[in-house]
């Protein structure tokens, strides 16, 4: 039996009608949760990216603001503008989509967001937050992942979980939200000996190392659940996983597709961390 589809399209819809709902209850005592975005350059995918945020927003009563620098903007202008953002009450999420221009630093840049407009996570304030298992914002696409596994309804608590992958923005946040779960989590990289050990002796199985198709069905446990963050796109012109997803689902019990699995949950959480910096500046005043 093929594995069951964790569709990503479906869980994040069934959860954009709620935060619409709370944003239009939030507005009403007030305050109308907003996000403003700042694109730099001309990168076709990242265009692609801020449009569908954009539209997002606009599907969800969420204020937005989106902010079109060119390319050879200095780091000095784009820090002006986040100093802007971080003083207007209006704003209550920043999100400055990456990659920047190579002259720009975006460690420094993602510093100077404020941490409670922080709604990517990735402020070094709301990383070390989540180390302490009390995270102000969740990275997106870690907690989209989480979305989709609670979704599932298997016992995370005492599940192990192997991460391939251990980047700053999935994989090392993804292990800090199993561990809150209760999972017993190994991290591999690009260094780690005998992937395939690790990898078949995983309940959940999570995905991000940007090889097409790089997981293959003799490496994964039976009945396992498949999480495959990658988004490759092949000569042909086709878009794949990590996972090789024809082959996996035979072997898993739950699997995400590409598209359509992580990639609308990333833009849900997005939306639900901003409404939440709203909630919060709400209860502050």
């Amino acid at each position: 039996m093929p594995a069951k589809l964790l569709d990503g399209n479906l869980l994040a819809k069934k959860m954009r009608t709620e935060i619409a709902a709370n944003a239009i209850i939030l507005a009403a005592k007030g305050t109308k949760p907003g996000l403003a975005v700042i694109l730099v350059g001309e990168n076709p995918a990242s265009q692609i990216y801020v449009r569908n945020k954009i539209k997002a927003c606009q599907d969800t009563n969420i204020h937005s603001v989106l902010i079109q620098l060119p390319q050879n903007t200095s780091q000095a202008e784009l820090l002006v503008q986040i100093t802007k953002l971080n003083q207007d009450p209006q704003i209550h999420g920043i999100l400055v989509q990456l990659p920047l221009p190579s002259h720009i630093d975006s460690h420094s840049v993602i510093e100077a967001i404020h941490p409670k407009k922080d709604v990517d996570g990735f402020h070094v304030a709301n990383a070390g937050a989540l180390m302490t298992g009390k995270p102000l914002f969740k990275p997106c696409t870690p907690y989209g992942c989480m979305a989709l596994i609670e979704s599932t309804d298997y016992p995370i608590r005492g599940a192990r979980a192997v991460i391939i992958g251990a980047s700053n923005i999935v994989g090392k946040p993804m292990a800090m939200l199993l561990l809150q779960a209760g999972a017993t989590v190994t991290i591999c990289n690009s260094k780690t000996r005998d992937l395939s050990f690790h990898s078949k002796e995983a309940d959940i199985l999570v995905v991000a190392t940007g090889k097409p198709k790089m997981v293959s069905a003799q490496m994964v446990k039976p009945g396992a659940i498949v999480i495959d963050v990658g988004i490759n796109r092949l000569p042909d012109g086709k878009l794949c996983g990590d996972v090789d997803f024809d082959e996996v689902k035979y072997v898993a019990n739950w699997i995400t597709p590409v598209p359509g699995g992580v990639g609308p949950m990333t833009i849900t959480m997005l939306l639900q961390n901003t409404l939440e910096a709203a909630q919060h500046l709400h209860v502050r005043n």
